[in-house]
């Protein structure tokens, strides 16, 4: 006769980091501008560092350009997750493609390495962020 364990509960904090995750609140006038500027700020640094990896000498106005576009993209279709991703990604090629005045191919590498350092700079925040978070108080 085999024996089965009863499952175990969920911890609360679990499930209240799932409910954030999957129902977003509405902030004020406020909280959107400071998640736009963040962000902003976040995808203009990222975007910088791509077209400087790739391209050499760029002006860092452009990539200004670049992440108060992706930003704003990012802050409108945020409910929406996976389309948000693409729009984004496809937005970000063409308007890296614009600001910068590159051939298609130079763009997707643009865009691919854009791409790639956003995604590492995430990961390295969040772990950082987790890390902290089990630091002794």
């Amino acid at each position: 006769m085999v024996r089965h364990k009863p499952p175990r509960a969920v911890p609360s904090s679990v499930i209240g980091t799932v409910a954030l995750q999957t129902a977003p609140v509405a902030g004020g006038p406020l909280a959107y501008l400071g998640s736009f500027v963040v962000f902003a700020a976040v995808y203009s640094a990222t975007a910088h560092i791509a077209a400087r990896n790739v391209l050499g000498e760029v002006p860092l106005r452009r990539a200004l350009v670049v992440g108060a576009t992706i930003a704003v993209v990012v802050l409108l279709l945020q409910q929406y997750g996976a389309i948000a991703f693409v729009v984004a990604l496809a937005l970000d090629f063409v308007v890296i493609r614009y600001v910068y005045r590159l051939r298609l191919r130079t763009t997707g590498l643009v865009t691919f390495v854009h791409l790639v350092v956003s995604v590492l700079l995430t990961i390295a925040t969040l772990s950082l962020v987790r890390l902290l978070g089990t630091a002794p108080i």
